[in-house]
């Protein structure tokens, strides 16, 4: 068993108490490591629910489609595959300082973000003189970074 207290002597708007707030949180765990790794461990839980409701809610797949465990297999691991390229995608566009909205605490971006900034970004194909041109807007202000992003595949 691991505990973890947490003593707040102002609140939020940093107002100070007149009596400390105590808030005690206790881990069970049969994990063999330390008390600083469980609790580290327990905080990042927000992280990986984070990603799963980028699946089911960004890319569409809060209920499978099918009634077959194959099909729904199926649909799953190329679920996974898309939304490891989208990730992929992501991250190259967050290496570059050429994004319109652009945030020093910013880590990464939602797949949803990255759909609807990089992937459903207007365009016109061109078939001219045997030659294919992709003619993109110029009034898109991710223009840049999808041309970088682009250009490193």
């Amino acid at each position: 068993m691991v505990y973890e207290i947490t003593e707040r002597t102002t609140d939020a708007n940093g107002q100070e108490m007149l009596f400390p707030e105590m808030e005690i949180d206790m881990y069970w765990t049969s994990l063999g490591v330390s008390d600083e790794e469980v609790i580290e461990l327990y905080h990042n839980h927000a992280v990986c629910e984070q990603y799963h409701s980028e699946i089911k809610t960004d890319m569409g797949i809060e209920r499978l489609p099918s009634g077959k465990f194959e099909t729904n297999a199926l649909i799953l691991k190329l679920t996974m595959i898309a939304y490891n390229i989208l990730r992929i995608i992501g991250t190259a566009a967050m290496k570059g300082n050429d994004m319109p909205i652009r945030h020093s605490t910013i880590k990464r971006r939602r797949i949803r973000t990255v759909i609807d900034n990089l992937i459903l970004i207007a365009g016109h194909l061109t078939d001219h003189a045997r030659k294919l041109r992709l003619a993109l807007g110029h009034c898109n202000g991710w223009i840049y970074t999808f041309l970088r992003v682009a250009e490193s595949f």
